[in-house]
């Protein structure tokens, strides 16, 4: 894969770390703002598992990132 190649998959996974950590702080803000609201315990576990999943794919794409600029240098 050549560098042009690999800034565009760069961007790409940018972009995606970029909307996965929007949603996760939005979702985590809505957990918050309920927090003390009468509210399903189910909804609440699910939004947290939620927000889990999606750092864990956050640090998927972190690592994908540090193997892309690393094929870039060399």
């Amino acid at each position: 894969m050549d560098d042009p190649e690999l800034k565009k998959e760069l961007d790409e996974v940018d972009a995606q770390i970029e909307r996965l950590r929007k949603e996760t702080a939005q979702i985590r803000e809505e957990i918050g703002q309920s927090w003390d609201a009468p509210t399903d315990p189910a909804e609440k576990a699910t939004l947290l598992t939620n927000v889990e999943q999606q750092e864990a794919l956050i640090d998927d794409l972190q690592l994908r990132r540090e193997q892309i600029l690393r094929r870039m240098k060399g």
